[in-house]
């Protein structure tokens, strides 16, 4: 008898059950697209930082102090510690080797171009003299510049027979090329933009590349431009050669000076923020467990002999800021939707308990106590919180599909923990909405009610 009272009064009075599982189900909906978008938002940010270039820099423990103006390296070409390329695939063996994307290992020295043929107009030229050690065939201009060496393409062999492809165009994806990048074993390079106008060359021009070390030149084979290098900042007047070029020129095999990583990470909070060395065993196992940068940077050091692993803050604080700021207005939003939803149940609620106040004052006639007429009306409230929850969530999903495509180009996937959530939330605001009312209702006197009064 309770089930069939349930079901023929939730049958009864159509319009008003439906504009209060309309408003029910609006809110939900809001509330189903926020928690969707905030779940998936942190990957999606994360996968959009790493647009930014990398956010790990690994260098040798026993480096020297950089001399670095403009971007450039200043230091001469054989100052400084070195790391052996043959450890990077280790950094693929530590506890969050599938969050870490790319890294490529790069040699950046101040070296010369030897301009095919003297310009008067080219700025920032060596002319050829000095010293008599100098190489004396090469009676052109020399133009200085900054001369990088790095991975393109390059395929690391893990430990587990896989292979890994990764190189500067994926650490650092905001480098766009025109033309090609450099195949490695070839006498190719990329010129950035502003040093190919300045030497007047183009993709398919040839030159030739020196390493100076005063009092001595090393001269390059022919060198074949490949690609035209833009990224907005000082690489624009660099030239990015293979790495073994360099590494065959300083006479370093196998050796790296700077090693940038590109990790997917997860905003760091005052936990991460904390000192490994001053953690408990289960507070540092749960620090290396979660992946924060910090504790990224940390397992690299671990498998990196003398090396010094540094975060670029400017791209991890950037990402934690804006994940706080989207987060926190999503959460706004989602309760500012509840609350909407909460206050329509509850004025439905009130209205309803109104109407029905002779039905009230006649099942409690008939024998009916407090406590059943409550549950009676509780009842009826979570069978509509039910519906109103899964229609919401279904309109939901929609938006959060609307939402996630518009905001980051992939929709969020559907997700039951959001469901269950949902259906909690719809039950926690309708009985909140309708509480008052219904606690009124429990207490009807039957007598003035049956007299009319």
């Amino acid at each position: 008898m309770f089930f069939r009272l349930i079901a023929d009064n939730f049958t009864r009075r159509p319009r008003r059950k439906f504009l209060t599982a309309a408003a029910l189900s609006l809110g939900m909906a809001v509330a189903t697209a926020a928690l969707s978008v905030s779940l998936d938002v942190g990957d999606r940010l994360s996968e959009e930082f790493r647009s930014l270039g990398a956010n790990l820099v690994v260098t040798p423990e026993a480096d020297s102090l950089p001399l670095e103006i403009g971007g450039v390296d200043f230091r001469p070409a054989n100052s400084g510690a070195y790391l052996p390329e043959a450890d990077l695939a280790k950094i693929k063996t530590v506890f969050w080797h599938n969050n870490i994307i790319a890294f490529a290992p790069v040699i950046d020295i101040t070296g010369l171009l030897a301009i095919p043929e003297p310009r008067p107009d080219i700025a920032q030229v060596v002319p050829h003299g000095g010293s008599s050690r100098w190489p004396p065939k090469y009676d052109d201009r020399y133009a200085k510049v900054q001369i990088l060496g790095t991975w393109s393409h390059h395929e690391v062999q893990l430990s587990d027979g896989s292979k890994f492809v990764t190189g500067i165009q994926t650490t650092n994806p905001w480098w766009h090329v025109q033309g090609r990048w450099f195949e490695e074993g070839k006498n190719e390079c990329v010129l950035g933009k502003r040093l190919a106008q300045r030497i007047h060359l183009e993709i398919g021009g040839k030159f030739q590349a020196l390493v100076r070390e005063e009092p001595l030149a090393l001269p390059g084979d022919d060198c074949e431009v490949v690609g035209v290098l833009e990224t907005g900042t000082s690489e624009e007047d660099a030239a990015v050669f293979p790495i073994q070029v360099l590494q065959q020129l300083l006479f370093k095999p196998g050796q790296y000076r700077k090693l940038f990583v590109s990790a997917l990470t997860k905003p760091e909070d005052d936990f991460a923020r904390r000192d490994p060395r001053t953690m408990q065993p289960d507070e540092l196992e749960r620090w290396s467990c979660s992946p924060y940068v910090s504790s990224i940077a940390y397992s690299i050091k671990q498998v990196l002999p003398g090396s010094d692993v540094r975060v670029i803050r400017r791209v991890a604080d950037g990402e934690g800021k804006i994940l706080t700021r989207v987060r926190t207005l999503l959460w706004l939003v989602t309760i500012a939707s509840l609350l909407a939803a909460a206050l329509a149940v509850g004025a439905s609620s009130a209205s309803s308990v109104i109407e029905r106040r002779t039905e009230i004052g006649l099942m409690k006639a008939l024998g009916a106590g407090s406590g059943t007429v409550g549950w009676l009306l509780t009842a009826e409230q979570l069978l509509l919180a039910f519906v109103g929850g899964c229609t919401g969530y279904a309109l939901g999903l929609l938006l959060a599909r609307f939402l996630g495509t518009k905001i980051f180009g992939v929709p969020p996937e559907p997700s039951l923990l959001v469901l269950g959530v949902i259906l909690v939330l719809a039950a926690t605001v309708t009985l909140l909405g309708s509480a008052l009312p219904l606690r009124r209702a429990a207490r009807f006197d039957p007598a003035p009610i049956l007299r009319g009064e």
